[in-house]
């Protein structure tokens, strides 16, 4: 096994984990915002270390670099996202309130 295929499965178990983490603490947690906050290590963490063990197992050229692009933008991603969504279900239950 070569130093190469260590660091790329170290950061593709790391990545796995994160996500397996945030697997359990979804089906463990309850209520909208908690599980909102389980789903960080997965968005922020799991997938970005798996996009960065295959753009290390791709090596250096375009793909890697597309592929760390993508990874980047997952991360990005999945934080805008948690926030729109965490700030809709606050409403969502403040308006609910208001109902009652």
């Amino acid at each position: 096994m070569t130093p190469h295929h260590v660091v790329v499965m170290v950061l593709l178990w790391a990545g796995v984990g994160c996500m397996l983490l945030s697997a359990a603490a979804l089906l463990r947690l309850q209520g909208t915002l908690m599980r909102l906050h389980a789903l960080a290590p997965a968005s922020v963490a799991g997938v970005p270390l798996i996009a960065a063990a295959v753009a290390v197992g791709q090596g250096l050229g375009r793909a890697a670099v597309k592929t760390l692009f993508i990874g980047l933008l997952f991360a990005l991603g999945g934080t805008v996202t948690a926030i729109a969504v965490g700030r809709a279900a606050r409403q969502g239950e403040a308006e609910g309130r208001d109902e009652g």
